[in-house]
């Protein structure tokens, strides 16, 4: 029988990007948008609020761009300052290397199991799908939704009990599947 998990954000993760103000190095989307119009051309930027001094900074989203060629929703939802819009560009990673940032996910996601912990079953298979770009090393999420020690995560899967297709201690954000046998 298999399982599903999900990994979920539960809020807007941080900004890693130095503050030319006080130096801190994470930022806070406000959810806020400045749109600035030059006759036929249009800047957009996401506004983040540093941590530490409460500085704005701007991310660009769209520089000197035709107004022409700017879906109207798009161009809607940028004046309406839609939260929704916020999420979207922040997984874009377009707008991560055009800004040199990375997220910071410590804290903004949690791991939905689908009900209680597993009967004492003799094998579980678990496919475990990703609701956003979130990066997790997957023992981690193999030890949290099993209420195991990572440490046994660990020593299961050297010991062949723990199988998967995909490198349980490198950094993961597609989704993967795995076979715990006790």
């Amino acid at each position: 029988m298999l399982t599903n998990w999900v990994v979920m954000p539960t809020c807007l993760p941080l900004v890693r990007r130095r503050c030319h103000t006080c130096a801190s190095e994470r930022f806070r989307p406000s959810g806020r948008f400045r749109v600035n119009a030059h006759h036929k051309l249009i800047d957009a930027w996401l506004l983040v609020l540093c941590t530490g001094c409460g500085e704005t900074a701007k991310l660009t989203l769209l520089e000197r761009t035709n107004v022409r060629c700017v879906r109207p929703e798009l161009l809607e939802r940028l004046h309406d300052n839609d939260p929704g819009l916020t999420a979207e560009l922040l997984q874009d990673p377009v707008v991560w290397h055009r800004n040199r940032i990375a997220l910071d996910w410590g804290g903004a996601w949690r791991l939905d199991t689908g009900g209680p912990e597993h009967p004492d079953r003799e094998v579980i298979d678990v496919s475990v799908r990703f609701a956003a770009r979130i990066p997790v090393r997957p023992v981690r999420l193999i030890a949290e939704g099993c209420g195991l020690p990572r440490a046994e995560v660990e020593r299961l899967a050297a010991e062949g009990r723990l199988v998967s297709a995909v490198r349980l201690n490198s950094r993961l954000s597609d989704d993967f599947t795995f076979t715990l046998k006790r």
